[in-house]
């Protein structure tokens, strides 16, 4: 998404037109806040306020980087900054310090009542020292409600993240360590992982387990206790309590080729344009598609150039000769199998059904987010839904 800048707010509407401008370039900097926002005692923010800007001068190339496009205030700024690498603008006046009498004393330093930032008053009074709150040593107890709260589906995708990650690491006393970490986090979740490791969860490692300590510090004192149970669930960290109740934005899949029917087409399309998706033409070929009465209709991307992780949903209108074309086009197969693998919700009319059935689509002909010779309705309902989760377990044996 496209970030446009707006006094106080930031809002995503679009998507970018080009990416190295538009997302590349961008350089966001903690430090840039809005009035009634400050800062707080964070290290991690404090260090961040510091090595962002250095960041943005060494991948930009320029202290001007603010004058990107992309970066550049919506309104006009007036400061003493002057001249620099990759200077695009000619500034006015004399002098690039405050205060000064040759411009009169502009730009003159702008107060709060005119909107311009001050900091929060925070009352002080204690010791400042090198340290962190021995809360911070509480590493088990927040994960571990985390994991607890999610639903099924979800500790799979925590489980396979963890087997996918330390699969990759080459060194099995690290791979061990980490089991005895998560172990303490769920001993469930250990378990499993450590089968797709092909390994055993440890009893004990070295300690200290936590060496993240000062070189001074007293070892014993920053060393994680056992989780604590403060809550057992908070329903509010799993998606699967989230309430989508609109399908604006998301990007549908129509697959076509020469010869599919227009009727069907324009049913479903008009349906979803009216909620809010987007539909994207997606053929053998680029250019133009033919209906089966002759009227065209213009491609958004040729199979060959897009892959369906791309899109949110998929449509297969019908038209004898369009699934001819593409039951020809191995890609299409594909496309479908891997739509369905990851519980996107799918959609098939008259000989569009056909196609589907080709596919492993028609071992879940009962599945709630598979809506064959459907209203539009039922599938806006299950887009709604985002993804058909509970599908996961039968689809992990889809090879795509």
């Amino acid at each position: 998404m496209v970030p446009v800048k707006i006094i106080g707010k930031m809002t995503l509407n679009k998507n970018p037109e080009n990416f190295f401008a538009e997302t590349e370039q961008v350089a966001f900097l903690p430090g840039h806040i809005i009035p009634g926002i400050d800062f707080t005692n964070d290290p991690l923010l404090q260090g961040r306020l510091f090595s962002y800007r250095d960041t943005q001068l060494s991948r930009l190339g320029s202290p001007n980087f603010h004058q990107i496009p992309i970066n550049k205030p919506v309104v006009p700024t007036h400061n003493n900054q002057r001249d620099g690498h990759m200077q695009m603008d000619i500034p006015k006046g004399q002098t690039a310090y405050f205060p000064n009498s040759l411009s009169g004393g502009c730009p003159h330093l702008a107060k709060m009542s005119e909107g311009a930032f001050t900091h929060y008053e925070e009352r002080i009074d204690a010791r400042k020292i090198r340290t962190r709150s021995e809360s911070f040593s509480d590493h088990f107890s927040q994960p571990a409600l985390f994991y607890r709260s999610l639903a099924d589906w979800e500790k799979q995708h925590v489980t396979d993240a963890y087997i996918f990650e330390l699969g990759k690491c080459m060194h099995q006393y690290i791979q061990e360590r980490m089991l005895y970490v998560v172990a303490q986090i769920d001993e469930d979740l250990s378990q499993k992982v450590a089968k797709g490791l092909g390994l055993k969860v440890p009893k004990s490692v070295e300690e200290p387990l936590n060496q993240a300590i000062g070189a001074d510090a007293e070892v014993a004192k920053f060393q994680p206790p056992k989780k604590k149970v403060y809550l057992e669930k908070d329903p509010a960290l799993s998606q699967a309590n989230t309430k989508f109740n609109s399908i604006e934005t998301r990007q549908v899949a129509v697959l076509i080729g020469d010869g599919f029917s227009m009727a069907d087409f324009n049913k479903m399309k008009d349906a979803l344009e009216k909620e809010g998706a987007m539909i994207k033409v997606v053929a053998p070929h680029g250019g133009t598609v033919s209906s089966e009465n002759g009227q065209d209709q213009k491609v958004d991307a040729a199979i060959a150039t897009t892959e369906s992780v791309l899109y949110d949903a998929l449509y297969v209108p019908g038209g004898k000769d369009s699934v001819k074309a593409l039951k020809g086009e191995a890609k299409f197969i594909k496309f479908i199998n891997e739509a369905l693998k990851h519980c996107k919700a799918i959609a098939g009319d008259h000989e569009g059904v056909e196609l589907l059935e080709t596919t492993y689509v028609s071992e879940f002909k009962d599945d709630a987010a598979i809506c064959l010779n459907s209203e539009p309705s039922k599938f806006i309902n299950a887009m709604k839904q985002h993804r058909n989760w509970k599908r996961m377990a039968q689809a992990k044996k889809i090879p795509v």
